[in-house]
């Protein structure tokens, strides 16, 4: 068999294009003959994907057709003719009354637990800062009761929420296209076999649409530049999106598009006559729909019966752009105040990546710096309640009169024997200090409970240079401790991640 694999990763993850290399290697085992090397996509590129995607594509199409021409009697579509759109709108000319907010969304009569296409409507109980007022990140802290919503979960899982468009950026949309966010449609798939999106109810309204579903706020992919050049009827405006939409662009757009993180809202603002002109029935082909976010859940539903809680650092940032980027999913539940009246936000749970032991008696080693923290709530409130000792925490933050979360909840259940806690406040003396410090000074004990007492070792987190960091000292402390040399302490490691004794859950 001919065959040639294309992977899209992230090299920000330990294991990157794990997947891309394992099918590759074992397809050559099977007796398979590779076209091509395999491609290895790299988000973390400045180009992104694209980088090794373009050159790779390019090859491959060359060995494929030289292999299995294109039949004679087959036309090709040219380049700047766009495909049939997925779906046509098809605009009603009255507006029939439509459901309230919660069944658009929710449904009436939920089937199983709740889930992406059935997700439940969670009243928002509190929306609380807890870092102090003059630190330079807004963090909340947030309650929702899921009375009656059938959600169970344990600690280590996420919560998944489904955020909406600002009302500002819906009615700015609207205007850049010309569309009546008050008109109602339904939408009819072109191929017969093609489902419908399942969260959009039928007849949907324009503002519904852009509130719930497009990804307005998104920075635009290249596919959105390739596909807008063909609908712009403006020759200027043309030109430019075919520049950006071509390999000898790519430079230009990351400069124009993912540096300064300029969403698709605002490039259509930057083209205007193309905007203008876009047909409705593209809308869904041009614009992603909006995906849901997950927060480590950060309460046990033995402590907190009917309840989930969330900490969530409010993501903003400013670039060469006038206006500072905000994230859409953190910005949207900051903004919501169940003190003005009831507020209900659309969730569902799923199993994490972190599992912890049932067996009473083992320990636990958590390492969770800022919002990393948040699971380790979770998993000691559990352990706590079900009696389990040996919970070790090592916390790190830059302060602890601004950012040090669940300080007194720690300190309670230190003084009951049930924690102990190490922390690390970077900022608070000339050199900082990190949790990784505090292991390595605390090398002895993490030995003593890993390699004599069994320990798991946990850890969440930025992906950025922490899990890395946090890894060098573990297998420094197996050198220093456990007299292993460099190629067995990282033996060692391996072994515990591979028995599931090292979990990490980090984000980039």
């Amino acid at each position: 068999m001919d065959f040639a694999v294309l992977g899209l990763g992230d090299s920000s993850y330990a294991k990157f294009n794990f997947v891309a290399k394992k099918l590759h290697r074992r397809l050559l085992q099977l007796g398979g003959r590779a076209l091509l090397p395999v491609c290895l996509g790299d988000d973390q590129h400045e180009l992104g994907p694209d980088a090794a995607v373009d050159p790779w594509l390019h090859d491959l199409w060359g060995k494929v057709l030289g292999l299995y021409p294109v039949p004679l009697d087959l036309g090709t579509i040219p380049a700047g003719v766009p495909l049939p759109s997925k779906f046509t709108l098809h605009f009603l000319p009255a507006a029939p009354r439509v459901c309230s907010e919660g069944q658009r969304v929710a449904g009436t009569d939920p089937q199983g637990p709740p889930s992406e296409q059935q997700p439940f409507l969670a009243p928002m109980v509190t929306n609380q800062r807890v870092t102090g007022p003059s630190h330079f990140q807004d963090v909340r802290l947030m309650e929702f009761d899921i009375t009656g919503s059938g959600l169970s979960f344990a600690a280590g899982d996420v919560v998944l929420i489904q955020p909406e468009n600002a009302a500002s950026h819906t009615q700015q949309f609207c205007q850049v296209l010309g569309l009546d966010p008050d008109q109602n449609f339904t939408l009819l798939p072109r191929e017969p076999g093609v489902p419908c999106p399942a969260r959009l109810p039928q007849p949907c309204s324009v503002r519904h649409l852009v509130s719930h579903y497009l990804d307005i706020a998104s920075v635009p992919r290249r596919s959105f530049f390739e596909l807008l050049a063909c609908l712009s009827p403006h020759e200027l405006e043309r030109e430019k999106l075919l520049h950006f939409s071509s390999p000898q662009g790519q430079e230009e757009l990351y400069s124009y598009c993912n540096r300064p993180r300029r969403t698709i809202l605002e490039v259509l603002c930057d083209f205007p006559h193309t905007a203008g002109a876009i047909p409705a029935d593209y809308l869904l082909d041009l614009i992603p729909p909006i995906r849901p976010r997950a927060f480590s859940i950060a309460s046990s539903l033995l402590v907190h019966p009917s309840r989930l809680q969330i900490l969530v650092a409010v993501v903003q940032f400013q670039t060469r752009l006038k206006e500072p980027r905000r994230g859409l999913c953190s910005s949207w539940l900051a903004s919501l105040d169940p003190g003005q009246g009831p507020v209900q936000v659309p969730l569902w749970v799923r199993p994490g990546g972190l599992t912890f032991p049932q067996t009473p008696g083992t320990p636990v080693i958590m390492v969770g710096p800022g919002t990393g923290v948040a699971p380790f709530r979770a998993a000691v409130q559990e352990r706590v309640a079900q009696g389990q000792s040996g919970n070790v925490l090592f916390f790190g933050c830059r302060l602890r009169d601004q950012d040090f979360y669940w300080e007194a909840e720690w300190m309670e259940l230190e003084g009951r024997g049930c924690l102990t806690l190490f922390t690390a406040f970077s900022r608070e003396q000339e050199r900082k200090v990190y949790v990784q410090h505090r292991l390595r000074e605390l090398g002895p004990l993490v030995w003593e409970l890993l390699d004599r007492q069994g320990a798991y070792f946990y850890l969440a987190g930025n992906a950025k240079c922490m899990p890395a960091d946090v890894s060098e000292a573990l297998t420094s402390i197996f050198q220093e401790q456990g007299g292993l040399s460099g190629p067995d302490a990282a033996t060692y490691l391996a072994r515990l991640q591979r028995t599931l004794r090292f979990q990490s859950e980090t984000w980039a």
